[in-house]
């Protein structure tokens, strides 16, 4: 599990301190503070490598590096030309790049990693794997009672994914099986080349408190969508995108133009599907026992908005009604293979 500092400051310990940050894996934007806060040189030593994205390390290494490279003349490196000729007269110089070489190496055979098994670690079945992404936490939208809508974020390919569940109340079942999905995709990065996976565990966190399938306006989330079937009633709200909740959905949509869509409903026991979708309904109905079924458009929904208007495929995942009783594991072996399928789309699930 990667930990941000906000985790190291719920654990009272300093995230700018070196001895806390030789026993954590960090993110790549700490990492800079932790050492831009000791070593300022350190940023060129980063541009030199062209190191721009997340990614996960051990830091205490680098840091080793970092101080032997704080001695350099830096105005030698400011450009990728001069690394040869600062090789023949900068033996230091020399040194430091063979030792960072050697410690990316080391990384990705498996060596030199601390023990991190005093620290949070996510629970696994299964063997680690030999990297991670860091999970981004986004903050889509704040309810009508002010609860957070937290979108998780994976990967960063261009191919993008949103997975959606709970914009009904009172169909919960939908929260624990993306929750799933997430400790799932973080211990099988592999699937998140050339993706980005967007999760929305509860488009609807008032309705789930209070076990209603409205917002705590009395408006249902998925009939308040622009759309050219949409209608202007108690139902589906004074006028398009007038609830958070809906409007939350709507800036992720916009944001990251999803490639394709699921939003995970109960109970209607089916796959349906808007939009160019059916292809991908096909391909989840070959790993769960739910059936495809077209219902229809329904009036200012979201598969109306994303699927009609925008022309975006997009799954009504329909599970049972009694899958609400299940454990999260569970719900997992009856369902996971189904949303991977629509991730993987149109490769199959191994």
């Amino acid at each position: 599990m990667i930990l941000n500092t906000d985790v190291l400051t719920q654990r009272n310990e300093n995230p700018f301190n070196l001895d806390c940050a030789l026993r954590y894996p960090f993110r790549l934007g700490h990492l800079l503070k932790i050492l831009n806060h000791r070593i300022p040189q350190t940023q060129v030593l980063l541009k030199l490598f062209r190191i721009d994205k997340p990614i996960k390390i051990y830091v205490g290494p680098l840091i080793i590096a970092a101080k032997v490279y704080n001695n350099i003349d830096m105005s030698t490196l400011r450009h990728r030309t001069n690394i040869v000729g600062e090789f023949k007269k900068n033996k230091k110089c020399a040194v430091t790049l063979v030792f960072c070489a050697f410690f990316a190496a080391s990384l990705f055979s498996g060596c030199g990693q601390p023990d991190l098994s005093e620290y949070p670690r996510i629970a696994s079945t299964s063997q680690s794997p030999s990297f991670t992404l860091p999970v981004q936490y986004r903050l889509a939208g704040i309810s009508v009672q002010h609860r957070l809508i937290m979108g998780l974020i994976h990967g960063y390919g261009p191919e993008v994914i949103l997975i959606i569940a709970t914009i009904h109340g009172n169909e919960p079942a939908g929260t624990p099986l993306v929750r799933q999905l997430n400790d799932y995709l973080q211990q099988h990065p592999e699937l998140l080349i050339g993706k980005t996976v967007v999760l929305l565990p509860i488009a609807n966190p008032d309705g789930l408190k209070h076990g209603k399938r409205y917002n705590v306006n009395d408006v249902d989330l998925n009939r308040n969508f622009e759309a050219a079937n949409r209608r202007r009633d108690v139902q589906g709200g004074p006028e398009a995108l007038s609830e958070p909740e809906a409007r939350a959905i709507y800036q992720l949509i916009e944001q990251y133009n999803p490639d394709r869509i699921v939003s995970i409903h109960q109970p209607l026991t089916c796959i349906d599907y808007d939009g160019p979708g059916q292809m991908l309904a096909e391909q989840m109905a070959q790993y769960c026992d739910l059936p495809v079924k077209k219902l229809g458009a329904r009036p200012g929904s979201l598969g109306s908005y994303a699927g009609v208007t925008l022309g975006i495929p997009i799954i009504t995942f329909e599970m049972k009604k009694d899958d609400s009783n299940l454990e999260p594991q569970i719900l997992w072996q009856k369902y996971g293979k189904a949303l991977l399928a629509a991730i993987v789309y149109p490769e199959p699930v191994q």
